[in-house]
């Protein structure tokens, strides 16, 4: 009987391990693939009969030299950092004293607020784009970084306050109360009790802003039009795919530079990320 649970426990285990293996490959097989087409040749890309996994030729560094001297890619880089720079930090100056209020708001108007205000930000981008085109003509901010400043908290904002008015409501009231009788005002209490407590819901709110600034397209594409406005997501598809001829190896290359940080970024706070969406940080 111990030899029979012994062996089902290491099938379980190598059953696990597998499975887990299995989806490392199947999750990392885009960068790896992203990597070989960024160094790979033209021919080598273009030739059929050629293992598409491999280096069936020698390395190249033309597709990046292609991507940083043919193209504005620093540019957009740069447009695409300032961007979700100043939304992320719209996004968190409205988010969080809003999401706050309606956490800790009480009768029958703080639910249905809530739920008011994330619902808004399941109407499609498609839908809204021509009259926020009009509102962008009518400020005068066409072709300017200004335009996707003002337009994207208005989605960014609904959902981070939905995501940090659950966290909010997790933390119970009695920490901030204990504060107020020691002497902290409100404000004093939300800032150094309430703020670092709710610090994994505030990195969510961070990482999900700032990621959907980087892949919006709809906005970016409408609004901007000059290249050195352009933010990646417009500037990479729209200036390396010309006519009928893809630069895959540079394509692959932008993708790579632009998606690994962000990767990065996920991993190092994971355990934070999961936690904002998960409302596990209050114990």
């Amino acid at each position: 009987m111990a030899a029979a649970g012994s062996v089902r426990k290491a099938a379980a285990r190598v059953g696990l391990y597998a499975t887990v293996i299995a989806f490392a490959a199947l999750l990392a097989f885009p960068f790896y693939w992203m990597l070989i087409a960024t160094f790979k040749t033209d021919r080598d890309l273009y030739n059929l009969k050629n293992n598409p996994l491999i280096f069936n030729d020698h390395l190249t560094l033309a597709n990046l030299t292609l991507l940083f001297t043919q193209t504005l890619y620093v540019t957009w880089l740069w447009n695409t950092f300032l961007v979700g720079a100043l939304v992320v930090l719209i996004t968190l100056l409205l988010a969080l004293p809003a999401g706050y209020a309606l956490a800790r708001l009480t009768g029958r108007w703080g639910e249905p607020l809530g739920i008011g205000i994330f619902l808004t930000y399941l109407v499609p981008s498609t839908l809204l784009f021509i009259p926020m085109s009009r509102i962008v003509a009518i400020l005068g901010l066409q072709d300017s970084l200004w335009s996707l400043v003002l337009v994207y908290p208005s989605f960014t904002i609904p959902f981070c306050v939905w995501l940090l008015m659950g966290f909010f409501k997790s933390i119970p009231k009695d920490i901030e109360e204990a504060a107020m009788v020691d002497g902290c005002s409100r404000a004093r209490a939300i800032v150094q009790i309430i703020m670092p407590i709710s610090l994994a819901g505030i990195l969510s709110a961070v990482i999900f802003a700032f990621t959907l600034t980087i892949q919006e397209f709809t906005y970016a594409l409408t609004f901007i039009t000059s290249s050195a406005q352009q933010t990646v997501s417009v500037g990479v598809p729209t200036n390396l795919v010309r006519g009928d001829v893809f630069f895959w190896g540079s394509l692959m290359a932008a993708c790579l530079i632009t998606s690994v940080p962000v990767a990065i970024l996920y991993n190092l706070f994971l355990d934070r990320f999961i936690a904002g969406f998960t409302v596990g940080a209050i114990k």
